[in-house]
């Protein structure tokens, strides 16, 4: 069989190209934008990446996310926002000296935030989009608009500590009523006691190896969006609080410059598990998330206020991202290092002033007596 010869890219419709561009993933098609400008112009169709975001994240094909996203300049600019993680190189230049003469200098106005400066933001500005992969495939998909009882109650959340627990507020899924589970037929491994998984770990490995997670938040005012979440797990815990509880750790590492002493926060995403049936219970291995939430925390481990957190998640949408992921991990790996330092440091300053603290009192103790006697 013999195949005509192509002069041409101009030969080929423009049909043509657009099903060949519609296979891609949002790397490859952005690539080969570059090559000619054939490709170029038709790359830039949104129906194209509105399938691209479709296929990232499941969420985008509701229609509410949908107006939202075209709102916000569209689904080509939504992906180069969000697509990209979020980096921060300059945790490793903060020490706890340094931090410490800071934290001296601040006011508690300074600390806890003027109300004026943050009249400009509101809890209602914001929208979460969050998807959750295991093994590559969607096993739920949540839309939270604004921050829940933070506009009814105004005081409380600026001063009480930022969270936002998304299972209880989200949207609901119309299949399962919001139940999100996995089993065996998702990919778990089967597990016949609790006993057994505690030695080998096989389950708690699976689940945490199989888990991505985007969270993405949206700032409808500012126009602007960014991937809070590292989409593999950061680390975990498993066995806690409960035999059965399964704890996986998502985030990134936010600027907080002039916003806290520390310069930098962490932005947690918790994502719980807990174990329902095992196979001697006569069902399949099965697991229910119990909790999916957000918080933010400053380098001393002290939760952020919901007024700082507003000012700090406005300036994280427009921070710098990488699509190189391991660059992400790697902060995010290098602000717990820091932490830790600072921590052990933190100790070693309060053991020398109770070790002062005793000498003096002993000094005191046996100048006095030496006088008396």
């Amino acid at each position: 069989m013999s195949i005509a010869p192509i002069d041409s890219m101009a030969s080929l419709s423009s049909d043509l190209f657009y099903d060949i561009l519609r296979r891609l993933d949002g790397s490859a098609l952005a690539s080969l934008a570059c090559t000619c400008a054939a490709f170029c112009s038709i790359s830039k169709e949104e129906s194209l990446w509105e399938d691209v975001c479709a296929s990232v994240w499941p969420s985008t094909n509701r229609e509410d996310v949908k107006s939202l996203i075209s709102s916000i300049g569209g689904f080509r600019k939504f992906y180069a926002d969000c697509f990209p993680l979020i980096i921060n190189k300059e945790v490793g230049e903060y020490h706890w000296n340094n931090y410490l003469e800071y934290l001296d200098d601040w006011t508690e106005a300074e600390y806890y935030g003027d109300t004026n400066e943050f009249e400009s933001i509101t809890p209602s500005d914001f929208v979460s989009i969050v998807d959750i992969r295991f093994k590559g495939k969607p096993i739920c998909s949540k839309v939270l608009s604004g921050i829940p009882n933070a506009n009814d109650n105004a005081g409380w959340f600026y001063n009480c500590p930022f969270r936002i627990d998304l299972l209880t507020y989200a949207d609901r899924d119309d299949n399962n009523d919001g139940e999100v589970t996995l089993s065996v037929t998702d990919g778990l491994p089967p597990i016949t006691s609790m006993e057994r998984e505690r030695k080998d770990g096989k389950l708690w490995h699976e689940l945490r190896d199989g888990l991505l997670l985007s969270w993405i938040l949206v700032n409808k005012k500012i126009k602007q969006a960014a991937n809070l979440a590292s989409w593999s797990p950061l680390d975990g815990q498993r066995h806690w609080p409960t035999d059965k509880d399964f704890v996986i750790r998502f985030g990134s590492v936010l600027p907080a410059k002039d916003i806290l002493p520390s310069q930098v926060v962490q932005c947690i995403l918790v994502m719980k598990f807990r174990v329902v049936h095992i196979e001697e219970e006569g069902f399949e291995t099965s697991l229910k998330l119990t909790e999916l939430s957000m918080q933010l925390e400053d380098m001393e481990g002290s939760h952020v206020n919901g007024k700082n957190s507003l000012h700090i998640l406005k300036e994280a949408l427009s921070c710098r991202r990488s699509k190189n992921y391991s660059e992400a991990i790697e902060s995010c790996h290098m602000y717990s290092k820091v932490q830790n330092e600072l921590k052990e440091e933190k100790m070693r300053s309060e053991n020398r002033l109770d070790t002062f603290c005793i000498v003096t009192g002993i000094a005191a103790f046996m100048t006095f007596w030496y006088y008396v006697l």
